[in-house]
């Protein structure tokens, strides 16, 4: 079965105009130019047909990987609502996943993800690597990103006394 995964990354609605889905990857420039590309696929879990994540890669053409990140749907709340509907234990191994064997006819496999949290986390890698590829940051994260000055530690009491 379909992981459906052209419609899954068009819902994460990602900025990158020179981008493409090949099978169930996604590929893109973020940078015009840039020998740096992008690499987003699913990640397997140990059961047959189940995915739990999302793995990012940064790659270039002659070098091959040259950093890497997983992102668990667990972690970003992809399927909380989803499993909450549906009582799902936090131990069932299939919270936070989705099956590409077991779901509804006429629907993605990931029906019910909510990807905002998992955008934002794609975000954020991106940024790193591929500065300026968002567009301008959004207040919200402008403010997250101000620095803030740490008072110094006190001074030590023996620095302190004189003899």
């Amino acid at each position: 079965m379909s992981l459906h995964a052209p419609q899954f990354f068009a819902e994460l609605c990602l900025p990158f105009t020179d981008s493409t889905v090949v099978g169930n990857t996604y590929y893109a420039t973020p940078i015009a130019g840039a020998a740096l590309r992008l690499r987003i696929s699913f990640t397997e879990t140990i059961y047959a047909d189940t995915y739990g994540g999302l793995h990012m890669a940064v790659v270039h053409p002659d070098r091959g990987k040259i950093d890497s990140v997983a992102l668990s749907f667990v972690d970003h709340g992809t399927f909380h609502r989803r499993d909450e509907a549906l009582n799902t234990p936090r131990k069932n191994r299939n919270y936070g996943t989705f099956n590409t064997a077991y779901h509804r006819p006429d629907q993605p496999p990931w029906e019910g993800a909510v990807t905002a949290r998992l955008r934002d986390a794609i975000e954020q890698y991106t940024e790193v690597w591929f500065p300026g590829a968002w567009g301008t940051p959004t207040p919200s994260r402008a403010a997250a990103r101000t620095v803030q000055k740490t008072p110094a530690p006190p001074a030590s009491r023996t620095a302190s006394r004189t003899r």
